[in-house]
């Protein structure tokens, strides 16, 4: 008799904690009182025969009003119009300067196998970081004019994108590159948006923890650098040996972030117009050899060993000297030979930009025998 009252009161407890536990699905409204946005772009009326907001122009974001979001799951159904390039969803936003941003490329989703028909970017700063991870775009299959749902279920760092198939994701984004933690919601782009449902705190058993950097443990990443300030560089300005940085020049660390990227977007913000920085970094070798570096930049890197020009490239996006994978920041990028005398060797990099993001991954080809040394 005791030993079943005790059952019946533990399992009555413990349902009424599930109960407790369990998040509640808030249901947003359509309505014109509910968001924010420029008078004659937006439209709250029937799409496909389903209550919808509308988005009649590309910007600005249509913003909810008064809603702040942290961790759980989005769902919404989404027909981007036929003369719609981008649409998607902010989260976590703060303004137009910070947030995270998934959207679709909307020629891609009724291609087989593209690479760049959905992508998820940080907003740093007021800068799109589509260019410089390119590892966070993919393939997705969707349909213009049509419905599509798609679902985002972000845990702490982690995120999970579904698009209309919701038994697997067609993205899984193991570290959120944000500088926010919690905002609003927004959209833009040309489209239709019906059925928005946030559940806060439900995400599915995804842990908030930052998931695994594939390049953490590999020892060829040059990850520590000096930097200096930003400095103008006119258009069609280059650097070389008799311009390189004064003695009186202040330099400040600054350590690579994921996958050996030193992100200066993060540290310096947008370039309005064409600006450069200098980074450097000492290498001890045990004796006189060659090594080759694999880099990855953007837009504009001038090489510097010891005092004399070894590299120059460009890749700028849309033109053709860009690079693969089509003006992004990656490792396949360029490669050069890096000589090395015996002793101490300092390696000198000067890097411009003035479109989107900028920064740069370098590694070698092997770090036997060189180290690096403040």
């Amino acid at each position: 008799m005791g030993k079943a009252f005790l059952l019946l009161l533990c399992l009555h407890v413990q349902s009424g904690v599930l109960a407790q536990k369990k998040p509640a699905a808030v249901k947003i409204p359509l309505t014109a009182d509910r968001w924010t946005f420029k008078p004659g772009t937006v439209s709250f009326a029937e799409y496909n025969g389903v209550p919808a907001l509308q988005i009649l122009a590309n910007k600005p974001p249509v913003v909810l009003n008064g809603f702040n979001f942290t961790n759980g799951t989005i769902e919404f159904d989404m027909a981007p119009a036929d003369s719609s390039m981008f649409t998607g969803i902010y989260f976590r936003r703060q303004d137009d300067k910070e947030g995270e941003y998934f959207y679709l490329r909307v020629n891609g989703g009724e291609k087989t196998g593209v690479l760049w028909s959905i992508q998820y970017a940080p907003i740093i700063q007021g800068v799109n970081l589509w260019d410089m991870l390119p590892y966070y775009q993919g393939p997705a299959a969707y349909k213009k004019k049509e419905w599509n749902h798609i679902k985002l279920v972000v845990s702490g760092v982690q995120m999970l994108i579904y698009v209309n198939d919701m038994s697997r994701p067609v993205m899984e984004v193991p570290r959120l590159e944000g500088n926010t933690t919690q905002g609003g919601l927004a959209f833009d782009g040309k489209t239709a948006i019906a059925n928005l449902v946030v559940t806060p705190n439900e995400v599915a058993g995804l842990l908030p923890a930052e998931g695994i950097d594939p390049v953490a443990h590999d020892p060829r990443y040059l990850r520590e650098w000096s930097v200096s300030q930003p400095q103008p560089l006119p258009n069609g300005q280059e650097l070389f040996a008799g311009a390189l940085p004064p003695k009186e020049t202040v330099w400040e660390t600054i350590t690579a972030e994921r996958r050996g990227l030193v992100n200066l977007t993060r540290r310096f913000g947008l370039s309005e117009s064409r600006r450069v920085v200098w980074l450097k970094v000492k290498l001890k070798a045990a004796t006189e050899q060659k090594r080759v570096v694999n880099l990855g930049f953007s837009d504009e890197i001038w090489v510097f060993i010891n005092g004399q020009p070894l590299f120059v490239d460009k890749n700028l996006y849309a033109r053709p000297i860009m690079k693969a994978p089509e003006g992004r920041c990656s490792i396949e990028n360029a490669s050069f030979t890096l000589p090395l005398k015996a002793g101490e060797n300092e390696l000198l990099v000067g890097l411009s930009n003035d479109f989107y993001g900028w920064g740069i991954i370098a590694r070698l080809d092997d770090m036997e025998y060189v180290e690096v040394v403040k």
